[in-house]
C-alpha cells in the first residue's frame, strides 16, 4: 500500500513556520514513496475560524510547490475534505463507539473542553472529570436524548495498566492509562473535537501515516483506544520536536512570531524558506544544506527526524536566501526585484540595476535602502570625497569631476566597458590612479560611501544624462 499523508491545518490565520513545516514533512514522506499528499481543512472551531484563511493556505501551499492530489478544491474518494461538512459523519461514528463501550453519553451541565487542533497545542486537563453519567445505562441515555435533553459523548478509558506504542521519532512510547483524561468526542452542537474527529477522518481517508507535534505524543493512546474499538489500524506515528524560537520560547503565532507570509514580506524567497525548515529537525546525512524540493523527495526518510528542537535562526536563514538569490537566472531575479523598483524614475535602466543588485543582497527587502538614492541624490558632506585608500581628497574630486564631464559626454555607447575604458584612459592622461577619477565619481553620482555597484556600474543604472547632470550638480558644490 503506497503512502497516504494528511495535512489539516485549522483556518485561524496566517501560515506558522510550525505548520508549514508539518506539512513539509506529510508532503515529502508521501512523495518519498510516490503516494498521495492529502489537504483537510479542520474547522470545527467556528469561534476561532478566520475569514479568508482557507485562501491563505492554498495560497501558501502552491506558492511553495506542495501541491495536493487531494482536497476541498480538487475533491477526491473521500471527501468532503472540510470537516465542517463531514458532521453527519462524525455523529455516526459517536453512536457506534458509545455501542461498542469506547465512549457515553454525559449530560453534565459542565464546561466543554477548549476545542485544539493540529496546529495548536493541546490542553489537557490536570484535575480528570469524574463523570457520573458513565454509569447511566445505555438505554436511559437514549430515553432522555430522545425527550430533547442536550448532550456531549466522552470518552471511555476502561483499561489499566500501560499504553505501549511506536513512533518513529522517538521509538516505543509508554503512557499509563490512569494519565488519561475522559475527554469530549462530539459537543452538544453536533461537532467533534479534535481528538476524535482527526482520528475518524485519518481512518476513513486511509491515511498512512501521521506527522504531529510531540506534545500529542500524551494524547496518543487515547486515539488508539478509538481505533481499538472499532477494530482499525492506527496509522505510522511520527512525532516531531517544536521549532524554537529560542532556547526557551517556541515559535508561536500568538506570540507574534514571523509567519511564512511575514518572512515573505521581508524578502525571503518561498523556495528558501521551505529548504530551511526542511533542515529544522531533518538531517541528509551528508554536508548538504541547499536542496529543491524535488531533491527533498527523492532524498527525505523520516527515521532522520530528530529528537531535539530545533532553533530558528534567522541568521542562517539569510545566509541560505542569499544563496538562492544567487542562483536564480539574471531574467529570474529582475521578475522577483522589480516590485521594489516601484517608484524608481523611469529614465533608470533597470534590467543594469538587477544585475548589479543580484550578488550583493541577501534578501528582496534589502533593495530599497540600497538604491534610494537612484530617485533622488541627497545632501551629502564635502568631507565623503576624502579616502585613504583611494588617495582622494575634495580637491581631486574637483580635478577628476572637472575631467570626467567631457569624457562622459563624447561616449555615444553608453555602456560599463565603454565607461570603465574612458575614464581609465583620462585617469592615464592626467597621472591620475583609477580610483582617484572612479571614487569621487560615484560618491557624486550617490552621495554614498557604499553602493551597490562602482561608479561606471551606476553610470549604466542612471543613464546618461542623469549621470551628468549629477556630476556638474557635485562640481558645483565642490
Amino acid at each position: 500500500m503506497k503512502n497516504r499523508t494528511r495535512f489539516a491545518p485549522s483556518p485561524t490565520g496566517y501560515m506558522h513556520i510550525g505548520n508549514l513545516r508539518t506539512a513539509l514533512y506529510e508532503y515529502l514522506i508521501a512523495k518519498a514513496d510516490g503516494g498521495d499528499f492529502i489537504l483537510r481543512i479542520e474547522d470545527t472551531d467556528q469561534k476561532r475560524y478566520v475569514e479568508g484563511a482557507t485562501d491563505i493556505i492554498y495560497k501558501t501551499l502552491k506558492r511553495v510547490g506542495m501541491n495536493w492530489d487531494e482536497g476541498p478544491d480538487i475533491g477526491g474518494n473521500y471527501g468532503p475534505y472540510v470537516q465542517s461538512e463531514r458532521r453527519s459523519i462524525y455523529a455516526e461514528y459517536a453512536h457506534k463507539l458509545v455501542e461498542l463501550g469506547g465512549a457515553h453519553y454525559c449530560f453534565c451541565k459542565q464546561k466543554e473542553e477548549n476545542e485544539v487542533s493540529e496546529d495548536d497545542n493541546p490542553i489537557e486537563t490536570h484535575s480528570k472529570f469524574k463523570d457520573p453519567c458513565k454509569f447511566i445505562p445505555l438505554e436511559e441515555a437514549k430515553q432522555r436524548i430522545a425527550a430533547g435533553e442536550p448532550f456531549v459523548v466522552r470518552q471511555n478509558i476502561n483499561k489499566k495498566g500501560t499504553s505501549v506504542f511506536h513512533d518513529v521519532v522517538y521509538g516505543d512510547i509508554e503512557i499509563d492509562y490512569d494519565e488519561l483524561d475522559e475527554g469530549v468526542l462530539l459537543k452538544s452542537d453536533g461537532l467533534p473535537t479534535y481528538n476524535f474527529a482527526n482520528v475518524i477522518d485519518d481512518h476513513l481517508m486511509q491515511i498512512t501515516h501521521v506527522v504531529r507535534g510531540n506534545e500529542y505524543i500524551s494524547s496518543t493512546p487515547k486515539y488508539n483506544l478509538i481505533y481499538e474499538a472499532f477494530g482499525w489500524t492506527p496509522p505510522v506515528y511520527v512525532h516531531v520536536p517544536p521549532v524554537m524560537k529560542d532556547a526557551q520560547h517556541k515559535l508561536s503565532k500568538r506570540n507574534g512570531d514571523a509567519s511564512f507570509q511575514d518572512l515573505v514580506a521581508k524578502g525571503y524567497l518561498p523556495e528558501a524558506i521551505l529548504n530551511y525548515i526542511a533542515l529544522l529537525g531533518w538531517n541528509p546525512g551528508d554536508e548538504r544544506e541547499i536542496f529543491s524540493l524535488k531533491e527533498l523527495e527523492q532524498c527525505f526518510s523520516a527515521d532522520r527526524l530528530n529528537k531535539s528542537p530545533a532553533i530558528f535562526d534567522i541568521t542562517k536563514l539569510t545566509w541560505m536566501n542569499g544563496c538562492y538569490i544567487r542562483n536564480l537566472s539574471a531574467e529570474k531575479f529582475h521578475e522577483v526585484a522589480k516590485p521594489y523598483y516601484a517608484d524608481m524614475p523611469l529614465t533608470l535602466n533597470l534590467t543594469a540595476l538587477s544585475a548589479v543588485l543580484q550578488p550583493r543582497i541577501e534578501t528582496l527587502a534589502q533593495i530599497p535602502q540600497e538604491i534610494d538614492f537612484l530617485r533622488q541624490i541627497s545632501e551629502f558632506p564635502i568631507s565623503l570625497y576624502e579616502n585613504k585608500k583611494m588617495k582622494t581628497t575634495p580637491e581631486i574630486a574637483k580635478q577628476s569631476m572637472t575631467l570626467v564631464i567631457p569624457v562622459l559626454e563624447n561616449i555615444s555607447d553608453w555602456t560599463n566597458e565603454n565607461l570603465f575604458e574612458a575614464l581609465k584612459e583620462c585617469a592615464a592622461v592626467h597621472e591620475l590612479k583609477n580610483g582617484q577619477i572612479l571614487y569621487p565619481l560615484r560618491i557624486a553620482l550617490s552621495g554614498k560611501e557604499t553602493t551597490p555597484g562602482g561608479a561606471t556600474e551606476l553610470a549604466v543604472i542612471l543613464g546618461k544624462e542623469e549621470t551628468i547632470k549629477r556630476v556638474k550638480q557635485a562640481l558645483e558644490k565642490l
